[in-house]
């Protein structure tokens, strides 16, 4: 496939404000693709190299690009700045200096998708003495040989900045499109996504072998599995109910979540994170651990990593934990900050998948392997079938300084990237508070006004994520929390991924100062949900005829600013938030 021909199509997204359309798009794009260049042309149309969990990451700085686009064309570095400061957007600015450059096009041939993929993996991963030089050479020459709209999105890609607007989702269904007609082969495609983790891998066996390659897909260790997430409710009666009337009932952990994977022939040890990004250099004690701690041979499970004293027992907060998230400094940190992994769950052991075991199954094997005073050790656990029981475990729970607990039905499977009532959750709550934090998708930003004029930054739009119709939804405005430092952070952060028009996949009835790309999460906290007519967040029709959703009421933002552990489609869903309001409304009544 000729890129130009993807360059047309990127092109064509660019300007659609509509998901449907969106996907037509990518399914006329996919049907035109060779099956030996499927992976590359989704892992370019996601913006990335190769899957997060393989760690090449793409993000030329702008100065390297602009001395590329100054030696492709013929202008100045001076001259391509000023463009770029116009535009702000170098990509735009490449577009603009190569339609008219000075310089001959170096070549009348056409690059093929894999030539341009191939160059730029080149230059994300050359590296050591003389680097910078080869880069520069590098995106020069594929710039010289490109047309004006191929620069702009060579370049936009290699700055990490060429943002489609497409969310996994998206990309699944047209797929399912492409080569069946239909959207209905999304949750097939889906399941094997989930179990692999690599959105290339599953396009590339669909194009090769069809729906029934992709029925094939197992647990294979160092390909990460998407993580089984929790369901809410708000009383231990309601989770029993669930529950059937017994459970297994876990602390929750304030930490990094984790999924280690181990195999002992070869001494290999990688670590994953919630994202499913490798984190394990940033985390050598617990490599250690799993290498001189656990007798078996291959192994895959979900825990979490919290920095802890063994000898006072104490958990410390999230706020010190997340120090131990570094490139540098690790050795020095680790010591200070040790860390201990909690592992609460086993999906695949010495050849076996666990997933489709009943979870009392899973968890009593995982208590045969790890030691009890071990770094590595299973989560505190008791089986209740009573709510008062349950109750005592949770006020314990909060007690020492722990989240809450999370609920587990005894003959569940591990559902790998699902939300189900298999797993419940009930965290602690505050006075005048919701009893959960929430997680949002920044949408947008205000300019500062009154005492804030001074900042170019004065507050958030912020939504939800609709995991159904993979969309954001607007849920509220937040104008309170920011330190000036969070401000001026925010701020610098957000007009990097400023955007002219609203991005397709967001749905909203009112517009900020600036809307930005739907890609970074931050934690609020609020007093209530309430039905909102200016929200989109679950909007639906009232009885009256008129159209609401929901807002939240007072929020306050409580993360340190942006949430690097969480990706967008991790947000708190709509779905999440319909459930919270009901919970709130029988805790009201409860509470009278």
């Amino acid at each position: 496939m000729q890129f130009d021909l993807v360059a047309e199509y990127y092109g064509k997204l660019d300007g659609i404000s509509s998901r449907l359309e969106m996907i037509d798009v990518l399914t006329e794009m996919f049907k035109k693709v060779k099956k030996d260049e499927i992976r590359k042309l989704i892992y370019m149309t996601q913006g990335v190299l190769a899957p997060p969990f393989e760690g090449i990451e793409i993000g030329i700085a702008e100065k390297l690009v602009s001395e590329a686009i100054a030696r492709a064309s013929g202008y100045t570095k001076q001259e391509v700045f000023a463009a770029y400061k116009k535009s702000g957007d170098m990509g735009a600015a490449a577009e603009q200096i190569m339609s008219k450059g000075k310089l001959r096009r170096m070549s009348s041939n056409k690059y093929e998708l894999g030539e341009v993929f191939d160059t730029l993996k080149k230059i994300a991963t050359t590296s050591g003495e003389g680097s910078q030089d080869m880069k520069i050479k590098h995106m020069s020459e594929l710039l010289a040989a490109s047309n004006p709209l191929e620069a702009r999105y060579i370049t936009r890609f290699a700055m990490g900045t060429l943002r489609l607007g497409l969310g996994d989702a998206t990309i699944l269904e047209a797929l399912s499109k492409a080569e069946t007609g239909e959207r209905k082969s999304k949750p097939i495609l889906e399941n094997a996504y989930n179990l692999c983790s690599d959105l290339g891998e599953v396009g590339e066996v669909l194009l090769s072998e069809g729906i029934k390659g992709i029925e094939h897909f197992r647990v294979t260790p160092f390909k990460p599995i998407r993580p089984a997430l929790a369901e809410r409710l708000p009383t231990a009666e309601e989770i029993l109910e669930k529950m059937h009337g017994r459970a297994s009932v876990e602390s929750k952990y304030d930490g990094f979540r984790v999924q280690v994977h181990m195999n002992r022939k070869t001494k290999r040890v990688e670590i994953f994170s919630r994202r499913l990004e490798k984190v394990t250099p940033m985390f050598p004690e617990i490599s250690k651990a799993a290498i001189e701690e656990l007798d078996v041979n291959s192994i895959i499970f979900d825990g979490e990593a919290i920095a802890y004293n063994d000898v006072t027992g104490e958990y410390y907060p999230f706020q010190e934990t997340i120090q131990r998230k570094r490139k540098h400094g690790i050795e020095e940190k680790s010591l200070q900050l040790p860390l201990h992994v909690f592992a609460f769950d086993l999906m695949y052991l010495d050849g076996e998948d666990y997933m489709k075991k009943p979870y009392e199954e899973r968890r009593k094997k995982l208590e045969k392997i790890l030691k009890e005073d071990g770094l590595i050790r299973t989560s505190d656990e008791r089986i209740v079938t009573k709510p008062k029981e349950l109750e005592k475990y949770f006020e314990n729970a909060v007690e020492r300084g722990l989240e809450g607990i999370v609920a587990k039905e005894l003959n569940s499977l591990y559902v790998a990237g699902a939300r189900k009532f298999t797993w419940i959750k009930m965290k602690r709550s505050y006075k005048g508070e919701l009893s959960d934090t929430i997680d949002l998708v920044i949408l947008g930003y205000y300019l500062g006004r009154g005492q804030r004029a001074e900042f170019k930054f004065g507050g958030l739009l912020a939504g939800t994520y609709n995991d159904k119709k993979d969309v954001f939804e607007t849920i509220t405005r937040i104008g309170t929390g920011f330190s000036e430092k969070q401000m001026s952070e925010l701020q610098s952060a957000l007009q990097k991924i400023k955007t002219k028009h609203r991005p397709a996949r967001v749905v909203a009835v009112i517009e900020p100062d600036f809307w930005v790309e739907p890609i970074y999460v931050v934690t609020v906290r609020a007093d209530e949900i309430t039905r909102s007519p200016t929200h989109t967040c679950g909007i639906e029709k009232m009885p009256d005829g008129s159209e609401a959703g929901y807002a939240l009421r007072f929020p306050r933002l409580i993360s340190d600013g942006i949430r690097q552990d969480k990706a967008a489609a991790d947000a708190t869903t709509t779905l999440e938030i319909k459930e919270m309001f009901g919970m709130q409304k029988k805790i009201k009544i409860s509470d009278s």
